[in-house]
């Protein structure tokens, strides 16, 4: 019998077990959040861009709930910071070959690509590392004894 989907998800644990590796997430966020606000104002002329309040959100906004969210427990929040990761490293590699073949200055732009890249790759693995260990079981202390002979 398939079960619904609320009995599956009653299965897991609403909040993340001890081996959670909050800080690291959390301290990623909040280097996002700054290489976020760089990136702002380092570009002026998105300061008067029509999407300048979505720019906001995506890059100051969504972090810092994400860091809320690690920080308070959730175990669904470490899935969260995979996705935006992967998000964000796709912007990175997009901007930072759009900088390499067009614009004839290389300066701080790409190395704030570069930084922000490297952040959300360190995102993906760490989130996804914590997000795998929330269920895990202990190892046992000491190994089983081996299973005995059949009688064939």
């Amino acid at each position: 019998m398939i079960q619904p989907v609320y009995a599956v998800a009653s299965n897991f644990p609403s909040f993340y077990s001890p081996p959670m590796k909050r800080t690291a997430l959390v301290s990623l966020l909040v280097g996002l959040v700054a290489v976020g606000l760089g990136a702002l104002i380092d570009r002026p002329e998105l300061a008067t861009a029509p999407t300048l309040h979505w720019w906001i959100a995506y890059l100051v906004v969504a972090p810092l709930g994400l860091a809320v969210l690690v920080w308070r427990g959730f175990w669904w929040a470490a899935m969260a910071c995979v996705m935006y990761g992967t998000v964000g490293l796709a912007l990175d590699l997009a901007t930072t070959i759009q900088i390499l073949t067009k614009d004839p200055e290389v300066g701080l732009s790409f190395l704030n690509n570069l930084l922000s890249g490297g952040l959300n790759f360190l995102l993906i693995l760490f989130g996804g590392r914590s997000f795998l260990d929330v269920n895990q079981a202990p190892s046992p202390q000491e190994p089983r004894p081996p299973n005995p002979p059949s009688p064939s």
